[in-house]
């Protein structure tokens, strides 16, 4: 995420607001009211409603969101025009997670706040994108060096792992099931990674739990 965050007032001015995001080169702000809470975003889009229903022109019907455009085409602050309430996330929200909501709520950029509410920085699609931008190679060497040989003690020929487009592909053998569901979630967490091809197989089911009763046998 950007943690140097450019930030406007709700008594910001719509032309301090459109400077802004021209001088700046960004397609939106967020408004934070005395505190420092996120409030709303006042983005390219809700300056544009003014230009859009310039002239007070009222065309019949106008319903669901080109009403509420319409509605903050008569604002003359970022209070007025932004879009509330902002859509944010926290600072430990994982990107896949934070993905999932811009992709929910249909914006390109999530303030992220503490559990104050106090902003803390912010993301974009296009810092959620840059994950996948590691080389083929440099997962494949960062999936055998810190998940099978690091956490797994595990070492080639014994498994396998082959990169194509960001698409993982893990075979071979390990000596326990909950092994291989192991290296397929942290593969997975790895940067860059789009998905896994979970080839790998195991020797002893370990996820099965069997307890001894000497009333009913073997459970």
């Amino acid at each position: 995420m950007t943690r140097d965050v450019i930030t406007v007032g709700e008594d910001a001015g719509y032309k301090t607001v459109a400077d802004l995001l021209a001088v700046r080169e960004i397609s939106a702000v967020p408004v934070v009211d005395d505190a420092g809470h996120v409030v709303g975003i006042a983005s390219e889009a809700d300056l544009l409603a003014k230009v859009e229903f310039e002239g007070g022109a009222e065309p019949a019907p106008i319903l669901g969101r080109r009403r509420k455009a319409h509605d903050r085409a008569t604002g003359t602050t970022a209070g007025e025009i932004m879009t509330s309430p902002a859509v944010t996330t926290g600072p430990d929200a994982s990107v896949v997670e934070a993905a999932r909501v811009m992709d929910r709520a249909r914006v390109k950029r999530l303030p992220v706040v503490d559990p104050d509410g106090q902003l803390v920085g912010i993301v974009s699609r296009r810092d959620l994108l840059s994950v996948f931008l590691q080389p083929d190679e440099g997962i494949r060497d960062e999936i055998l060096s810190d998940v099978f040989q690091r956490v797994l003690w595990v070492q080639p020929p014994q498994v396998s792992v082959e990169v194509s487009d960001g698409v993982v592909t893990l075979a071979g053998e390990l000596e326990q099931k909950s092994l291989a569901e192991i290296a397929v979630r942290l593969s997975r967490a790895v940067d860059g990674v789009v998905d896994v091809v979970d080839h790998l197989r195991y020797r002893l089911d370990d996820t099965k739990v069997h307890i001894d009763n000497p009333l009913m046998g073997r459970i």
